[in-house]
């Protein structure tokens, strides 16, 4: 068994279109000893339109662009790249793959070229699964610097060296060989065919999505039950109070939190104010701590006096002791 090790790079990207200028790969035995390192540049048949994840200017690959238009075009070089990545014997890596395929799908489309098919592993997310954190992304340098690896980044081949030697860290931390690595996590591979692509998975990411989707089910109930506690209760409001034709709201993480919203809720009718779901129309936010939100934003726009629910809940109980 061999690892193919590989990162691509593009001259631009856009939603329905990726023009791939680089084609870079690392081949090792199962040792992770090189075997073919190379750079394969391609003529993107386009300018170079370069952002960065943010979508904003100023992503510089180390490469000349003029000399892009000498090198040959993705149809001429594909057979190689093909045969790189369906290789029967070749376990296929990258970094943050579903990018990377994605962009040979757009590019075998915008050819007419048949679809590819792979299996592929993705290493920013064996690395995920080894530290168990899921609900952000790792950038190659991120994890290359948290592992001692360095490279040059964009560079396509040194991209992949860098993919290469991450995993070969992960491995050499854990004892173990890659696939023994990839079975302790019980991690399944990604696959692309008939231009369709399957992702990563992993037993340890989908339980993390099942309870992503609980706690978000759970979220939504409250807010629910909140908007009916509202409904029935500014029935109740009383027309005079320190809130007296103010409006109030609350950030959603305090909505949600049914057993103080409720009863902040029935304070602020009981000293004669207005719930608002709207933060850019309230006089008054409240939220159960630190918050940075576009929500407190709007409402601090507005001009809005920004509390915490228990600096709340101390206006409207004085407000009822003077009742």
């Amino acid at each position: 068994m061999k690892y193919l090790f590989f990162d691509i790079e593009c001259a631009s990207v856009f939603k329905n279109s990726a023009k791939i200028c680089a084609f870079g790969y690392c081949l090792t035995d199962e040792q992770f000893h090189i075997l073919e390192k190379e750079d394969i540049l391609v003529n993107p048949q386009g300018g170079f339109h370069l952002t960065d994840r943010k979508g904003a200017q100023g992503l510089v690959l180390p490469y000349e662009y003029k000399e892009f238009k000498n090198y040959p075009t993705f149809p001429e070089l594909s057979p190689r790249i093909y045969a790189l990545l369906e290789d029967s014997d070749t376990l296929v890596a990258g970094h943050a793959t579903m990018n990377d395929v994605k962009y040979l799908n757009l590019e075998t489309k915008r050819f007419s070229l048949r679809s590819f098919r792979f299996d592929f592993l993705d290493t920013q997310f064996v690395y995920m699964n080894k530290i168990g954190v899921f609900n952000r992304q790792f950038g190659l340098g991120s994890i290359a610097e948290a592992l001692g690896v360095e490279f040059t980044p964009h560079r396509a081949a040194d991209d992949a060296y860098a993919t290469m030697k991450i995993a070969e860290a992960m491995c050499r931390e854990e004892g173990l060989d890659f696939s023994a690595l990839l079975k302790k996590y019980e991690i399944t591979a990604g696959h692309i065919e008939n231009y369709e692509v399957r992702q990563n998975t992993s037993s340890a990411y989908a339980a993390y999505v099942a309870e992503v989707q609980r706690r978000k089910e759970e979220r939504e109930k409250a807010r629910v039950e909140f908007h009916n506690f509202i409904d029935r209760e500014k029935r109740r409001r009383k027309k005079e109070g320190i809130l007296k034709n103010k409006t109030v709201c609350f950030s959603h993480p305090l909505e949600e939190s049914l057993s103080v919203s409720k009863p902040l809720a029935a304070a602020l009718f009981a000293a004669g104010g207005f719930y608002g779901f709207r933060a850019e129309e309230c006089d008054y936010y409240v939220c159960l701590g630190e918050e940075s939100g576009p929500r407190i934003k709007s409402a601090a726009s507005r001009g809005a006096r920004i509390l915490t629910h228990e600096e709340f809940a101390a206006l409207t109980a004085r407000d009822s002791v003077r009742g």
